[in-house]
């Protein structure tokens, strides 16, 4: 079933940049989002994923769910490198007047090693 709420979010974009949430939180949920979508994927369980990353099984529970009150970006960045992604900063060159922008995409190209 589909509910219809007058409102649509643009495409490309993520529901989360819409919910009036800090930038920072959109982008730990992303990142989340995207642990618990690899975990699956992998076939792993949350005790293999402690075993990989070596966060306690029960915080690996609470951020498949989204709870991320706790654990800190980085925590997981380092997280989705220990499941095998490459994890990339960017900083735009070009600067403009006012609060930069924090954003987390998801690219499909590989990082090619040295």
């Amino acid at each position: 079933m589909t509910i219809d709420i007058g409102y649509t979010v643009p495409a490309g974009e993520s529901v989360l940049d819409h919910l009036g949430r800090s930038p920072s939180f959109a982008a730990k949920a992303k990142l989340a989002i995207i642990i618990a979508k690899t975990i699956q994927e992998l076939g792993l369980s949350q005790r293999q994923v402690q075993q990989r990353t070596g966060i306690p099984q029960a915080r690996i529970s609470e951020i498949c769910r989204g709870k991320l009150k706790d654990i800190s970006r980085e925590r997981l960045e380092d997280c989705l490198q220990q499941l095998g992604h490459d994890v990339v900063i960017t900083i735009a060159t070009g600067r403009h007047d006012g609060v930069g922008e924090l954003r987390v995409e998801q690219s499909d190209r590989t990082l090619e090693t040295a």
